[in-house]
């Protein structure tokens, strides 16, 4: 387990191979930091910012669709879905998109064993918030119709036969299907917001629209409580990105200031655009702004440097806002909160622009990540490969667990009355304030 483990670790630094099992204090600290910083990402940032961007009726339900996924997504994670992610699996065919199930149950991991400089129950934790934060990123393009318990159904499903072999296959070590072709995703473009975001449009299909979409004004009950949400979620996106250096060291350095630039273009890139179309910058649209740039640059974070991350975080406002404001409109599907319009579409740029904008090895300070020195289309198509194998095995993955969770549930919709009178009273027998 910490040979495989460190071989992930590698592509970020090979300095950590040399410090292998020879803890750090201070590497210690900053992942336990870190992991606390992603998880405060979904239940505070996340929920608040779906939560604000729902009607009034929905608001709780809303934040129990977050919430819940994260709890039962993380538990999920404890009993199987890190084994799958991350453990080693004796069959080569197989070790391509699963590890095995030895470790189910944290089974033949001590509180001592090591993953690079901190402890390796540290890396769990940390893993099972991403694992947490993926699927309730798909919450967003199905809320206000779907059944509490389909969707609980789903979040455990999910998390065993979507995330945990899409995180193997990029992060899972040699013998990896995408981690030995040489994908490049720092923090999650791939593994996180592509996959959460392509569920979600799967999903919203396949339960159908709320029924009054296109029919009635549906306005958000709080502007201030979604703006609220993405300044959590930028918080907590340090954790995310300069996290994922696995270290107090100089790339999460990188990743932090990468993280912050790519942000703050994208917020006034959205807002530049509502202003020059729609002649009123909304604070709604610099919200989705920030969080299309966070989204952007999780594949590049310690990858790029700061003219990177500017491309990175203007482009990035500019796909995710035609995907929110035509895209949906054009294809006529109810993604609820565009969760495909800002994580799909802004993860895919960010990944595939990683190809062309990652630093050559010797601006690295260390050894660089590029497939071959200079090689950038080769990167490129190694790039589309892995956009292509995540794409087709959430799609699968996902119709598959729909239908399993259908079924158990008898249907994944609530009934017109219930939708009609709202989430928060007929599923929680609970009614939020207004703010």
């Amino acid at each position: 387990m910490k040979k495989r483990l460190l071989s992930l670790f590698a592509l970020i630094s090979p300095a950590l191979l040399l410090a292998a099992d020879k803890l750090d204090t201070g590497d210690t600290a900053w992942m336990m930091v870190s992991t606390a910083f992603v998880l405060l990402m979904t239940p505070a940032g996340l929920a608040l910012f779906y939560g604000g961007m729902t009607r009034s009726k929905n608001v709780l339900n809303t934040y129990a669709m977050v919430f819940g996924a994260f709890i039962v997504a993380f538990v999920v994670w404890i009993i199987a879905g890190y084994s799958i992610a991350f453990g080693a699996n004796e069959n080569a065919t197989m070790q391509k998109f699963f590890g095995g199930f030895a470790n189910m149950m944290l089974n033949g991991i001590n509180y001592d064993d090591l993953s690079g400089t901190y402890p390796t129950y540290v890396f769990i934790a940390f893993q099972g918030t991403f694992a947490a934060i993926t699927v309730a990123i798909a919450s967003g393009s199905i809320i206000e119709r779907m059944k509490f318990s389909t969707w609980m159904i789903i979040v455990a499903l999910w998390g065993l036969v979507v995330y945990a072999p899409v995180a193997h296959m990029v992060w899972g070590g040699d013998g990896a299907l995408l981690f030995d072709a040489g994908a490049l995703d720092f923090a999650g473009g791939t593994v996180v917001h592509m996959n959460g975001g392509l569920a979600g449009l799967i999903l919203a299909i396949l339960v159908g629209k709320r029924a009054d979409y296109q029919k009635t004004a549906i306005k958000p009950m709080s502007v201030m409580l979604t703006a609220l949400g993405a300044a959590i979620l930028w918080f907590g996106w340090y954790g995310f990105n300069a996290g994922s250096a696995f270290g107090a060291n100089e790339i999460a350095g990188v990743a932090l200031l990468t993280t912050t630039i790519a942000t703050a273009a994208a917020g006034i890139t959205w807002m530049l655009i509502e202003w020059f179309i729609y002649k009123k910058p909304t604070l709604l649209g610099i919200a989705s702004g920030i969080v299309s740039g966070l989204v952007a640059i999780t594949p590049a974070a310690g990858f790029v440097g700061t003219g990177g991350a500017f491309i990175i975080g203007i482009v990035g406002a500019i796909v995710a806002f035609i995907g929110v404001a035509k895209l949906k409109a054009i294809f006529k599907y109810d993604d609820s909160l565009d969760a495909f319009g800002v994580h799909f579409l802004a993860g895919l740029w960010g990944a595939l622009a990683t190809a062309f904008l990652a630093l050559d090895n010797q601006d690295l300070l260390w050894d660089g990540p590029l497939k071959a020195s200079g090689d950038r289309i080769g990167q490129f198509m190694v790039q589309v490969e892995s956009m292509v194998v995540v794409g087709l095995w959430t799609l699968i993955g996902t119709v598959v667990v729909y239908y399993i969770a259908t079924a158990i549930t008898g249907g994944s919709r609530v009934d017109e009355e219930e939708e009609s009178r709202g989430l928060d009273e007929t599923t929680h027998s609970e009614r939020a304030l207004n703010i």
